[in-house]
């Protein structure tokens, strides 16, 4: 099987498990009235996670060409460029996002040893426990997988009608990412993208608008003024930090 068919499927499952993982993280440690779906895409998916499932697999892969004899360090080795691999995924992302369109996706500004608030040694921690849990647990079914689609491949039509889907909504986000980087460069602000999901969330509640999970820049009024409600209200929280 080619190895473009090979990272296409793990793309394909990363991005899906990824959306799940990061639904249930985000969700349960925020404690959310409603849950709301993280990242950009309308789909369930998170790219990010689909590129991390792809570098996981090749260095998993490249395993058996290791120098290192002693089986252990072998292995502490494995995870340690698991973690750097993954680590550094997050950060071209974020600096991208950050740089390009003026969002932040994710904000580690209150963690330890972060940098630029878009990586930090914790979260890349917990790259090397998902390395392992991905070795150990995972990484034997997608081998799995990829022998079975090596003997199915009209499977793969149902991948290539994921990357349909998945490229037309990122060309409907992508519009969203025009408006937000416009607001961002005429305001001179970085949007902080969750705390914008948050409070759109707020507002429906507090008009009691249906919140669509899969929709929710579906606006209750114009993007425009809930960006600007939103910038009033950090701006006042700063200047009055005991203030609700």
């Amino acid at each position: 099987m080619s190895i473009f068919l090979t990272l296409a499927y793990l793309f394909f499952v990363g991005s899906v498990l990824g959306w799940v993982l990061e639904l249930l993280f985000r969700n349960l440690t925020q404690r959310h009235e409603k849950w709301v779906n993280p990242g950009f895409c309308t789909g369930p998916y998170l790219p990010i996670y689909g590129c991390g499932l792809c570098v996981l697999f090749l260095l998993a892969s490249l395993e058996q060409y290791s120098l290192i004899a002693a089986p252990f360090w072998n292995k502490a080795f494995l995870f340690l460029s698991m973690a750097v691999g993954m680590t550094l995924i997050e950060y071209l992302a974020g600096l991208f996002c950050l740089k390009f369109f003026k969002v932040r996706l994710w904000d580690y500004s209150g963690l330890w040893g972060n940098v630029q608030g878009i990586i930090c040694p914790l979260f890349s921690f917990f790259w090397a426990v998902l390395g392992a849990i991905y070795y150990f647990f995972i990484h034997p079914y997608i081998l799995g997988g990829l022998a079975w689609l090596s003997r199915n491949l009209a499977f793969s039509f149902f991948i290539g009608m994921f990357f349909g889907v998945f490229l037309i909504d990122v060309a409907h986000s992508g519009n969203l990412v025009v408006k937000l980087k416009r607001f961002a460069e005429e305001n001179q602000v970085i949007v902080r993208y969750e705390a914008l999901k948050d409070h759109i969330l707020q507002l429906h509640q507090r008009n009691q608008a249906k919140y669509r999970f899969f929709r929710p820049f579906r606006e209750v009024q114009p993007l425009g003024e809930i960006l600007k409600e939103m910038q009033e209200s950090l701006e006042s929280r700063i200047k009055h930090p005991t203030k609700p």
